[in-house]
């Protein structure tokens, strides 16, 4: 045990860079550990050289390297294609859109001209109607008018016969009027 503690003590202690010299202390040299774990890599590493070794470890790196940059390429690749399309379909609204919205106010314009040609229609329909019926006043007041012109010159008339006709002026015109209308009979016969 003294030895192993002497190892641990005499690292504290690196003799000077000038000597050079043989350390014959087996503990302190370590060449039980050393024989130990040479035997462990020849019994398991049978046929395998370290730089086989060190070199497949690298092409196995390699390749997941350049395999991960080729799925990255693929991704990159259909992610642009995807954007792509994106961009087409974008560019396709907004030119529906663009469309639609001329439609939309073209359709905006021929409605207002429409709506504006009804109301004018109906305007003028509403005028003919107000003179039509204006004139269909002024005919009713006017014969009203004629009607009473027409009673009162009858009543006048009738008057004026009832004072001046007597008997036998009476008896004249009848006499006369008969006469009229036995002509008109032979006539029509």
């Amino acid at each position: 045990m003294k030895n192993v503690t002497d190892s641990f003590v005499s690292l504290g202690y690196w003799p000077s860079a000038g000597s050079f010299g043989f350390n014959t202390d087996i503990l302190a040299t370590n060449p039980i550990n050393l024989s130990v774990v040479l035997g462990v890599l020849i019994f398991f590493g049978k046929g395998v050289c370290a730089s086989c070794l060190l070199s497949d470890l690298l092409d196995n790196r390699k390749q997941r390297i350049l395999n991960t940059i080729r799925n990255s390429e693929e991704l990159r690749g259909g992610a642009i294609e995807q954007l792509e399309k994106a961009r087409a379909r974008l560019r396709k609204v907004e030119m529906e859109a663009d469309q639609f919205r001329v439609n939309g106010y073209s359709e905006i314009e021929r409605e207002k001209l429409n709506l504006i040609n009804s109301t004018y229609k109906t305007l003028e329909q509403l005028e003919n109607y107000k003179n039509e019926t204006i004139h269909f006043e002024q005919q009713r007041a006017i014969n009203q008018v004629r009607k009473r012109v027409f009673q009162q010159a009858l009543q006048g008339a009738l008057g004026t016969l009832t004072s001046c006709l007597n008997n036998e002026l009476h008896l004249r015109t009848i006499s006369a009027n008969i006469g009229m209308f036995g002509e008109m009979k032979e006539i029509t016969d």
